[in-house]
């Protein structure tokens, strides 16, 4: 490989790891009990999930091997109720999906089996990794049977997480113009408000003197 290939090689898999969207973190999860995390996620994004399930012995602090025909439901979907996944998979695994709109996406997870905890102490650690916005390309380059190849892959890999921080700024314009109009509109309700108090204030102190002022006459005081 020439020495130019080789700068250019290193420097989009350096640019490519820096621009790389992902959170990687793993929870602990009671006998079918689901848990979930939200993702707020552009419109027509690309979500990858990786994860994997150990089974914990809290007594021991030590893993224990996985139950025969443990598996996980998982589910994504947005505010809206809209379902966008639902779907059993084994005890480790990947799914996808599209986003079709922007907006705050939950993904939940849940164990399938009821006889996982017939001994005490025990529960579900699982490993979760979510990449938005990146299409998983590491196997076509460890396939390329060339640098050129290789470079290509990585073009491709590097155009997509360009594109989704288009996507990304994109959104978060919106989110701030949304901002922004909701600030202006609360601003504008309260500057009426305050206007409304002054008019009934105004109004309470005219009655008042009125009321005053009759009852003086009334007692033929003034």
């Amino acid at each position: 490989m020439k020495a130019e290939e080789m700068e250019v090689f290193i420097f989009l898999s350096l640019f490519s790891f820096c621009l790389s969207v992902s959170s990687a973190f793993y929870f602990h999860a009671a006998e079918r009990e689901e848990k979930c995390i939200i993702e707020d996620i552009p419109s027509e994004t690309w979500v990858t999930g990786t994860y994997k399930v150990e089974q914990w012995n809290i007594n021991h602090q030590d893993f224990l091997d996985s139950a025969p025909g443990l598996g996980m439901f998982v589910t994504v979907t947005t505010y809206d109720d809209e379902i966008l996944l639902s779907k059993l998979y084994g005890s480790q695994g990947a799914f996808t999906f599209t986003s079709h709109s922007p907006g705050e996406h939950i993904i939940c997870l849940q164990s399938n089996s009821t006889n996982l905890f017939s001994f005490g102490g025990s529960k579900l650690r699982i490993h979760l990794d979510i990449r938005v916005g990146e299409h998983d390309l590491a196997a076509a380059i460890a396939q390329a049977k060339d640098k050129v190849h290789q470079v290509n892959y990585e073009l491709e890999h590097l155009t997509e997480q360009i594109e989704q921080i288009i996507k990304e700024q994109s959104y978060q314009r919106e989110r701030e113009e949304n901002f922004r109009m909701t600030s202006e509109d609360t601003n504008s309700n309260v500057l009426w408000w305050a206007l409304a108090q002054l008019l009934i204030l105004i109004s309470v102190g005219i009655f008042q003197m009125k009321s005053l002022k009759d009852f003086f006459i009334a007692k033929k005081l003034v």
